[in-house]
């Protein structure tokens, strides 16, 4: 099987498929949404904040009962809302004095949803 040298742009290696190299590189996301994707996994990856998302996937909820719910304090629970809500990953009101906090929108339901999915299908398979 011959071999064909990448694109100028990239190290001097030779490649088996170029054309199959570029057009994946042609469809790759841009930097600055790949920087924020990786940042958005990187505050799922904390158990805290994906154990408020996964509360907030079943409901509603105000700060003192995720609080409840997380048995945690509730200023350390309103830092990491506030992480989370930085992300677009959460969203609030206010009614009186309570923050009432829900997901901002279906798709972080569908991605906590696929991602128990998928461990689940990785233990049983």
């Amino acid at each position: 099987m011959k071999k064909h040298s990448c694109e100028a742009d990239m190290c001097e290696q030779l490649c088996e498929h170029p054309q199959t190299v570029c057009l994946v590189k042609s469809d790759m996301l841009p930097e600055g949404e790949m920087r924020q994707i990786t940042e958005m996994f990187r505050l799922l990856g904390d158990m805290t904040r994906f154990k408020i998302l996964q509360a907030l996937s079943k409901r509603e909820l105000c700060v003192c009962d995720i609080a409840a719910v997380l048995q945690m304090a509730q200023s350390a629970v309103s830092q990491q809302l506030r992480l989370l809500r930085g992300a677009h990953l959460v969203k609030y009101r206010k009614e009186g004095k309570l923050a009432w906090y829900s997901l901002n929108d279906d798709h972080i339901a569908v991605l906590l949803q696929n991602g128990m999915e998928h461990i689940r299908r990785s233990e049983n398979g």
